[in-house]
């Protein structure tokens, strides 16, 4: 995990840390969770540890608001693994996978893939995002980068 990452958390003083999958080792959500409180579900790159003691998919509630979390391994894509557990069932659906950054509804459900701070994959950019959710509603945003060095820059509003 780029310290980077860890920093821009702190400034943002993120209240939870949802990890979608392929978190790969233990000491990733240690590290995160110095931060704030950590929700992980396993990915198909874990390592035993790990997929051994992290859920497939997890619900939760966000004050009001209803989420599901998936890595979404195992079928057609991650996003259609994610439409099929969580569409029209929960308000913010995130999930991992193939890494690639997005935000769109389905059903009234936010389907949410921040991408991948560690490996982008395909995609130009990595990619974390940030869900801030008030009573009354839930605001997703994706900050993509090029290099974490850049993370510094971004500064809470």
């Amino acid at each position: 995990m780029p310290p980077e990452v860890v920093d821009l958390f702190i400034r943002f003083r993120v209240g939870l840390i949802l990890h979608a999958g392929d978190v790969n080792t233990s000491g990733v959500l240690l590290a995160l969770s110095e931060v704030a409180p950590v929700l992980a579900v396993q990915g198909n790159n874990d390592d035993a540890i790990l997929m051994e003691n992290l859920p497939n998919a997890v619900e939760f509630a966000v004050g009001p608001h209803r989420f599901g979390m998936i890595h979404g391994h195992g079928g057609a894509s991650a996003r259609s693994e994610a439409k099929r557990h969580y569409a029209g069932r929960v308000e913010c659906a995130v999930y991992g996978h193939s890494h690639i950054p997005l935000i769109e509804r389905d059903s009234g459900t936010i389907l949410f893939n921040p991408g991948s701070a560690t490996d982008r994959r395909w995609g130009p950019h990595f990619g974390i995002g940030l869900i801030h959710v008030t009573e009354d509603g839930i605001d997703p945003d994706l900050v993509l980068f090029s290099d974490p060095r850049h993370l510094t820059s971004i500064k809470p509003d």
